[in-house]
């Protein structure tokens, strides 16, 4: 079938070129371990993969490289590119910068040895240089231009240079043996068999110039700020207008004033041009002069003012003053700022999207190493949106920082401005229901049960104070106050573990490993995993006793903890076992891979590392899996938590303002819950359509989206389809959204599809097997069995939209059948006349009761004046019909045919009763 598929197919080769774009999006490089990887296939077409094979004793090659350096290098060398083969050693080429701003090439040669020139190049700081260095056979050419000025340097190695480029990886900026620069890199070109005449121009450049002129700015303005700082607290500057202070030739001449020296290092002209920052700054005379303003407080306030500017009246207010700011806040290093500033440019929230600013902030944060600002590039890199390319190994490059981040903050997360991550919806009241605080009925009972000895209540307690959950805040010396009474009694080795854990690290009680030890034994004794992995630390980092230490790690490993794994996954790596003294990787990435998937965050980045380089045999590249390990580990980070914490507190508290620029910088790291909280508040601020619907489809992107943001994007799809030319499409993508709400378990996801299934829409594949139906189900069996499921999802106790639809389809399903049957098919026509007597008789029935009592009295009236006018009781026989008595007469008679037709539609109803009960017998069995 293939075959005649594709039998009359013009097959062509894929087109491959040896000009490879190592980087076409500008890099933030933060000097750590930290950069991109690159790995490198052999070529396809035989002809150009035997030319480069027989490159590898005799290469041609040539690398342009764009790199802007922000600090000097902290070590003595820092990376640029560098190549590591599969052996993990550095192979050719190796090109590093030193402290003093040389640069260093590293090559091996076809003997085997490995050679090395230094260029005495003295980069500088602040510009744009690009580095072109041409490698043929065993001579190196380094260019190093900038201001439009090139310097040649020429080294000739005594050995023709061995280059295999399939070998192992290439490394951009830092990596796990060497940091990077402290900047950005812009665009890298990578000519595999060299060229003559190098195409690498600065792109964006545009972008790269504004980047430039942003961080001179600043400087401009740290450079005012500290000369403003010393005036005050040297000469104790007052006010704006007395003596020393610069001012305006033309405001003295126009005053006719006296002319005043300008004592201070700005000018006139500077402080004009920073105007805010200066009236500011003045605000903070005071403080400056006495001590209590620090740098870090001082960016503080300018955040928070930006912010407070921002709010008029409910509705977002984004003036120059507020962006101006935040860009001084950003210049004095709070990249909260910076992240802030690319969110509103990027956005519609009351500023006009600006891509070119939004990425500028965007690498100004991340340069800056602030875990948000490290997660925010590199989410847009996962999803390619705002003008961020998709780029899986750059989004790596980010994660990785902000993931050995997390993995360090774990270890102090019981500070204050850590907390872990509680998923709450704005959207969702049972969410915010669930909340308790230290005033709640609930806690007061919590308290109550554990001061009565309850272990449980002790224990709930206890974990809720130390980690601050549920709403209440953090009181560790409380939390541990619990922990002991509870772990004093020796009936839950949880808890007995739990207060072990914190004696031997001394968090909130003073250090005691002696009593700690003790309680480890006993708990492990009564069943504790975590215990035998407590001990296993405690043997090998107190003790020395690594034979001991590796025996308790594998019994906690192979009782599946996490930290057990870890721990035995680093004495593979290190081969402190002395039943094992060798490195064993291999055994040490597959401990790192079970311990990761159980949550531990620095398996999790150690494992990311393997799979994102392939560098170990056996184990092959998978740069998505990394990073979707490493966006999961993010994203429990503690400060991520408060930041959270703050946004709901704010919330709460009605502040909703102030929350909404909380959850925009959460959001902004591709936190779904962030996200869908922003949109929750853009929509109950009445802010625009835009704002609600950005954060409602970032949320849509990540790997586990709430089902409410998949419902909101799947309306907004459907609704736009009725109002654009290319509804097929729009409706197309309300059915994805649908089909992922209805896998993640939503009804309302499952009954929209239903809906549109019913208006002639296919349904992808993915619903097959949800609903359990196949392509040769007739609409009717479809309809019910997706419905079936719906129910299934729904609240059994409660009539839901899908149960009553249901209903409707199987009472259809019903009446069809029974249409099929003589006998049936005239009982059914016999019920529906049975309906139209009723409706006609029982309206009857009832003006019959009312009307009936009043023609009897009326008949009695009658018959009792006739009497009375003759003054004595005669018979009809006697006197015959005469007067009264004749209207008294009529009156029965037509009382007696009143009667007859009660009767007669009490029948009738009884009839029609019987056939309806009998119609819906029918109707039940053909249900059941």
């Amino acid at each position: 079938m293939m075959w005649q598929m594709a039998r009359n197919r013009i097959h062509q080769c894929p087109h491959e070129s040896d000009t490879i774009d190592m980087l076409e999006f500008p890099l933030a490089s933060t000097g750590e371990h930290f950069g991109v990887v690159r790995r490198f296939q052999p070529f396809i077409d035989r002809v150009l993969e035997r030319a480069r094979r027989h490159a590898v004793t005799q290469p041609s090659i040539t690398l342009s490289v764009w790199i802007y350096l922000l600090k000097w290098c902290h070590q003595k060398l820092c990376g640029i590119i560098h190549h590591v083969d599969r052996k993990n050693v550095y192979d050719s080429v190796l090109m590093q910068l030193t402290d003093t701003g040389d640069i260093i090439i590293q090559a091996r040669v076809t003997t085997g040895k490995d050679e090395a020139f230094r260029v005495r190049a003295a980069l500088p700081l602040w510009k744009w240089i690009r580095l072109d260095c041409y490698i043929q056979d065993s001579k190196v050419l380094l260019n190093t231009t900038w201001n439009d000025e090139t310097r040649k340097y020429v080294y000739q190695f005594r050995a023709s240079i061995h280059y295999d480029d399939t070998d192992g990886y290439f490394g951009i900026g830092g990596s796990k043996y060497i940091p990077g620069i402290h900047g950005y890199f812009g665009p890298i070109k990578y000519y595999r068999f060299g060229t003559k005449e190098i195409e690498n121009q600065l792109h964006p450049k545009s972008t790269l110039l504004e980047l430039d002129r942003v961080h001179q700015e600043c400087q401009e303005i740290t450079a005012f700020t500290k000369a403003f700082w010393k005036e005050v607290v040297e000469s104790h500057l007052p006010s704006p207008f007395s003596k020393g202070v610069c001012m305006s030739h033309s405001i003295n001449t126009w005053g006719q004033i006296e002319e005043r020296i300008c004592t201070q290092t700005w000018s006139w002209e500077t402080q004009l041009k920073h105007s805010t920052l200066f009236h500011f700054l003045q605000a903070k005379t005071e403080e400056i002069r006495t001590g209590f303003l620090s740098m870090k407080a001082l960016r503080r306030d300018l955040f928070e003012k930006a912010v407070g500017t921002m709010f008029l009246e409910a509705q977002i207010n984004i003036i120059s003053k507020s962006t101006e700011l935040l860009q001084m806040s950003s210049c004095f290093g709070n990249h909260e700022a910076s992240l802030f500033l690319a969110a509103i440019h990027f956005s519609n929230l009351g500023h006009s999207v600006n891509q070119e600013q939004g990425h500028i902030y965007s690498l100004i944060g991340a340069s800056g190493d602030n875990r948000f600002a490290l997660m925010h590039a590199g989410f847009k890199h996962i999803e390619g949106i705002d003008g961020f390319p998709k780029d899986l190994d750059m989004a790596y490059s980010y994660y990785s920082n902000a993931g050995t981040q997390s993995s360090i903050d774990i270890a102090s997360i019981h500070e204050y401005r850590q907390y872990i991550l509680e998923h709450i919806y704005l959207s969702n009241p049972e969410d915010l229901y669930s909340l308790t605080h230290e005033a709640s009925d609930i806690f007061e009972y919590l308290k109550l049960q554990a001061e009565s000895g309850h272990i449980e209540s002790q224990t709930h307690l206890a974990s809720m104070l130390y980690w601050g959950q549920n709403g209440i805040s953090k009181d560790i010396a409380s939390a541990v106050k619990w922990f002991k009474r509870s772990a004093m009694q020796m009936k839950d080795p949880s808890v007995m573990y739990d207060y072990a854990h914190l004696l031997m690290k001394g968090h909130g009680v003073k250090r005691n490993y002696t009593q700690g030890f003790l309680l480890l034994k006993k708990a492990a004794a009564m069943g504790s995993i975590k215990a035998l992995n407590g001990l296993g630390w405690y043997h090998g980092t107190i003790l020395n006793d690594h034979k001991n230490a590796a025996k308790y790690f594998e019994q906690a490993a192979l009782n599946g903890s996490d930290h057990g794994m870890f721990n035995l996954a680093l004495y593979h790596l290190n081969g402190k076992n002395p039943e094992s003294p060798w490195k064993n990787e291999t055994a040490a990435f597959h401990c790192f891979l079970n311990a990761s998937r159980l949550g531990n965050v620095a398996a999790s980045v150690e494992a990311a590392w393997y799979l994102s380089t392939g560098s170990l045999e056996g184990v092959s590249q998978d740069v998505e899996r990394a990073v979707k390990m490493l966006k999961k580990v993010c994203e429990q980070n503690g400060h991520l938590g408060f930041m959270i914490r703050e946004a709901l507190q704010a919330y709460l508290q009605g502040s909703w303002q102030q929350a909404l620029v909380k959850y925009i910088l959460a959001a902004e790291t591709g936190l779904g819950l962030a996200q869908s909280n922003a949109a929750h508040l853009c929509e109950e601020l009445n802010l625009s359509h835009d704002c609600q619907r950005r954060y409602h489809n970032y949320s849509t992107l990540g790997y586990d989206p709430h089902p409410t943001a998949l419902l909101k994007m799947g309306d907004y799809y459907y609704y736009s389809s009725s109002m654009q030319e290319d509804s097929l499409s729009l409706v197309g993508q309300a059915i994805s959204m649908y089909s992922r709400a209805a896998l993640a378990g939503s009804p309302q996801g499952m009954y929209n599809l239903v809906v549109l299934a019913q208006q002639g829409h296919a349904l992808p594949l993915s619903m097959h097997s949800l609903f359990n139906v196949s392509h040769h189900d007739e609409m009717d069996v479809v309809v019910e069995k997706m419905l079936k499921r719906c129910v299934a999802a729904e609240d059994g106790n409660a009539v839901t939209p899908c149960s009553l639809a249901l209903l409707a389809v199987q009472m259809g399903k019903a009446l069809r059948r029974m249409t099929q049957n003589g006998a049936q098919l005239l009982l059914a026509y016999a019920s529906l006349l049975s309906v139209c007597v009723i409706i006609i008789i029982v309206p009857l029935q009832s003006c019959f009761e009312q009307n009936v009592p009043s023609h009897r009295a009326v008949a009695l009236r009658a018959r009792a004046s006739s009497v009375s006018q003759d003054g004595v009781n005669l018979n009809r026989e006697q006197n015959g019909i005469v007067g009264g008595n004749y209207r008294g007469i009529l009156w029965l008679t037509i009382l007696n045919g009143m009667q007859w037709l009660q009767q007669t539609s009490d029948l009738a109803v009884t009839l029609s009763a019987v056939c309806l009960c009998a119609f819906w017998t029918t109707v039940l069995y053909h249900l059941l």
